[in-house]
């Protein structure tokens, strides 16, 4: 059997209404030289016996319980054979030509260290979810191109980095940076793995013609207590970790004012409570930050005035756009 250049991982927990759509569409692809492994997260209803009676190709990790988006997707990672891995969430459905513009981009700019997929809501396929992720000095990640139209955002560019459910990245520079930051658990974590990336001197490109159709949260659920609890305490481990003391010296200010307005959003939500917790969980863990951030920030490759080019000072408007 030839290597296979690319490794898909479809992370799944509790999602078998989803799978259908998802794996029929890779099955689809127009380029083939791809496995697709699948990582059950603990599931009870019927995931893994649905994929090996309907998919006897794709290879199945099956795991005992539910260890959150990062550790499924790292030990999917860990069992893969490509020399790219992308990451797809399983309620997605992929155009048949997602993988091979992926592919050309790859043998085009080999150099790049990982892509980033043009995303379209599922239900409304005239609008964006994502065209890579930007992250704003006030300390924020936020969704390229966030509900504007389709039309929009057709040259490949470089971007800050790509959202994990349906990005590709270099093995070699994972080996390099880390996998996905486990005590993440789930949320945010793609943008800290693509902060890592770009401080060690990786760039991300956004590929437009690579297409991928998202049912937006449907796992978890959107502005769910699990979304916004962890999506709010791991906002502060990637500032934490990974933003320049200089920066943080100088917009600590507008870090400020976003956890306010954040707050103050969250609290209209009726999840002003949680997003307490959250940011007192992170008080709790600050000196195991402190400790990742000094590995990070000794081991990283490029200096401030490049990081200026590639983020943005955009905050009340990250807001509306955040990943959460």
């Amino acid at each position: 059997m030839n290597q296979k250049i690319i490794s898909i991982i479809v992370l799944n927990w509790n999602g078998k209404v989803y799978l259908k759509e998802c794996l029929e569409s890779l099955a689809a692809q127009t380029y083939k030289n791809f496995e697709v492994i699948f990582v059950d997260n603990g599931s009870i209803d019927g995931s893994i016996e649905y994929v090996k009676n309907n998919f006897p190709e794709v290879k199945i990790l099956t795991l005992i319980k539910n260890t959150g988006f990062c550790k499924g997707n790292n030990e999917g990672i860990k069992i893969s054979n490509g020399e790219y891995v992308a990451l797809l969430n399983n309620d997605t459905k992929t155009d048949p030509y997602w993988l091979e513009e992926l592919h050309k981009a790859i043998l085009k700019y080999p150099s790049v260290g990982f892509y980033a997929s043009k995303i379209i809501f599922y239900s409304d396929r005239e609008k964006i979810d994502a065209v890579g992720d930007g992250y704003s000095f006030c300390g924020a990640g936020f969704k390229r191109g966030h509900f504007e139209h389709k039309d929009k955002y057709n040259k490949e560019e470089k971007v800050f980095g790509s959202c994990a459910g349906a990005a590709i990245y270099k093995k070699s520079m994972l080996n390099d940076i880390g996998l996905l930051d486990e005590d993440f658990f789930l949320g945010c974590e793609d943008i800290d793995l693509s902060f890592r990336a770009q401080l060690k001197g990786y760039k991300c490109l956004y590929i437009p013609k690579a297409i991928v159709y998202h049912k937006i949260s449907a796992t978890i659920g959107k502005l769910s207590r699990l979304q916004v609890y962890y999506g709010q305490r791991n906002n502060e481990y990637v500032y934490i970790k990974n933003m320049p003391s200089a920066f943080i010296l100088r917009y600590f200010l507008s870090h400020l004012f976003y956890n306010l307005v954040s707050f103050v959003f969250f609290l209209i939500k009726g999840k002003g409570i949680i997003f307490l917790k959250a940011k007192c969980s992170v008080l709790k863990n600050f000196p195991i930050l402190l400790k990742k951030r000094k590995i990070i920030q000794n081991n990283r490759k490029v200096d401030n005035s490049y990081l200026k080019k590639i983020m943005e000072r955009r905050c009340f408007s990250v807001r509306i756009k955040g990943k959460i």
